[in-house]
């Protein structure tokens, strides 16, 4: 949660201090890729490929051959990935061009774009090799069940990424930063200096750059602590690493649907309006709040069990362990979707509306962000799903499946962009369409595979859940109504008040509902915060 609160500043920080000027959809451009490869090593073909490996590895073969294999893929990590990210250098141009579709600006600002992006891409490759190194540790310390610090390092690479891209900005282009500075704090709008921003953005850039190092270097201390020692080995013949590099190479593509998806919405949104790639950007940002704290957070704790459980066989535990992460997860996702749908557009002139940030960029926002929360629940079982499956040393059903929802992204993005004219709201509809695919595709495969997954339990579970979202929908538009029809959205106390009294209403709302529809997992959820928090308050 606090990797993705900070997450959220971040792009605070980017929408107030560039707005969606065509130096942010630069930036975008060059962050994509990668993070893209990011994304596919990080968060996941190589932390469940080696999670899965490296749990078996050490059920089997005991601590030292584990540290072995840690060390092995490590170090072919750092010669694997520098080499691609010398050739990401070399080959910027061409991977920038392949992301820019028939740029609807001024010819002359958008050869300054394309110039920018080439210039930042090259900046942040490295930054595939910081993360990448982090994934590792990540799988490490989950496997032997450290979750604090591997969690808490993505919130260094926010950390880095503001604190040091504001420095580096601040370095290159001192007058554009503290003009907008001013104008933040005295809440008034900028006039465009496009100058200013693109030389800003640069420092941005590096910053982030820095961001991806220290949410590797934070992981090391806890590293030591379980055990770990590097030793400079390499081997691409050893069996530990062979069977990463086996399910990685299918994994990944089994893992890049979302991705490659979100590259061909950037490549579709160039060609719409200047700040239809920001637009995307920021509306993804908030979808991903929730992916990130529930998603990602019941995936990586899931993993590790359901790794061992394949691992001696045992099924039943296999399926337990699923079906529970899968109900838990419709509790948390649901409600969600429902609510950023009803508050997009006060949530989003809450977060973003500020110094460069008009409130047509705010309009514009808000109705990407309600289609991408179609697909929400979807995009979270899959982060859960698709693991399960490495698992099982089954890789071949996630690459079907992605290769076939990227193929139906295409072509719903090109039928909505240049048939029905619907620009950037057709492709966020168009990932959404494309997650739930994945999701029907990937769950039906992994009900055959396991005999069921509890499924009355689940279609219960889904039912009752969407019926309390209905109900806390409702509150919550009544309630944002009425609030904005007395103090409307241009102050911040009035955008302050309609979004915490809207979501508060509307979280009592959905657990009383939820309570009296007898949601067992609301109970189980509640039950277990309230050890936790009673057990820290004993001990205090």
């Amino acid at each position: 949660m606090g990797s993705r609160i900070l997450g959220l500043v971040r792009e605070q920080v980017f929408s107030s201090f560039f707005g969606a000027s065509f130096a942010n959809v630069a930036f975008q451009i060059a962050f994509r890729i990668p993070n893209l490869l990011r994304d596919l090593f990080a968060e996941g073909a190589l932390s469940a490929a080696f999670v899965a490996t490296f749990s078996q590895t050490l059920a089997k073969g005991g601590e030292r051959e584990a540290w072995r294999l840690a060390n092995l893929v490590n170090n072919g990590l750092i010669i694997v990935l520098s080499v691609i990210a010398l050739l990401g250098i070399i080959f910027s141009p061409e991977i920038v061009a392949l992301l820019i579709r028939d740029v609807q600006i001024a010819p002359a600002r958008a050869q300054l774009m394309t110039e920018l992006a080439v210039k930042m891409t090259r900046i942040l490759f490295p930054f595939l090799l910081m993360v990448s190194l982090a994934a590792v540790a990540m799988g490490v310390l989950n496997t032997k069940g450290r979750f604090g610090v591997p969690a808490s390092a993505s919130t260094m690479f926010n950390v880095g990424s503001i604190v040091g891209g504001l420095a580096c900005a601040y370095l290159l282009a001192p007058e554009y930063i503290t003009s907008t500075a001013v104008s933040l704090f005295n809440h008034r709008s900028t006039a465009r200096d496009d100058l200013g921003a693109s030389t800003a953005i640069i420092g941005m850039a590096a910053g982030t750059l820095i961001g991806g190092m220290l949410q590797w270097l934070v992981q090391i201390p806890s590293l030591r602590a379980v055990g770990y020692r590097w030793r400079p080995i390499v081997s691409f013949r050893d069996a530990g690493v062979r069977q990463v590099m086996r399910m990685m190479t299918p994994a990944i593509i089994g893992s890049a649907a979302l991705q490659v998806n979100f590259v061909i919405t950037m490549a579709f949104a160039t060609g719409l309006a200047e700040g239809a790639v920001v637009w995307l950007n920021n509306a993804q940002r908030l979808i991903y709040l929730p992916i990130g704290i529930f998603g990602v957070a019941i995936s990586t704790a899931t993993l590790p069990v359901t790794s061992r459980a394949a691992a001696m066989e045992n099924l039943d535990e296999f399926r337990r362990t699923l079906a529970s992460s899968l109900r838990l997860t419709l509790l948390l996702t649901i409600p969600s979707a429902v609510g950023l749908i009803i508050l997009s557009r006060p949530i989003i002139t809450l977060i973003y509306q500020y110094g460069r940030f008009t409130a047509s960029d705010s309009e514009q926002t808000a109705m990407a962000l309600a289609c991408y929360a179609i697909g929400l629940a979807a995009f979270s079982i899959v982060r859960v799903l698709a693991p399960s499956f490495y698992a099982l040393r089954d890789t071949r059903i996630p690459m079907m499946a992605s290769l076939f929802s990227i193929v139906i992204n295409y072509a719903v993005s090109k039928f909505t962009v240049d048939y029905l004219k619907i620009g950037h709201i057709g492709l966020a509809l168009s990932i959404s369409a494309v997650s739930i695919v994945n999701f029907a595709i990937l769950f039906f495969f992994m009900r055959r595979k396991l005999d069921g997954i509890e499924g009355p339990r689940l279609l219960s579970t889904f039912a009752k859940v969407t019926l309390a979202s209905t109900a806390m929908g409702a509150v919550c538009w009544l309630v944002s109504h009425q609030i904005e029809n007395n103090l409307g959205l241009d102050r911040l106390f009035a955008r302050l008040v309609n979004v915490g009294a809207s979501i508060a209403v509307g979280v009592v709302v959905f657990y009383l509902v939820a309570r009296l529809l007898k949601v067992d997992e609301i109970t189980q959820l509640t039950g277990a915060v309230g050890r936790r928090f009673g057990a820290r308050f004993r001990r205090s």
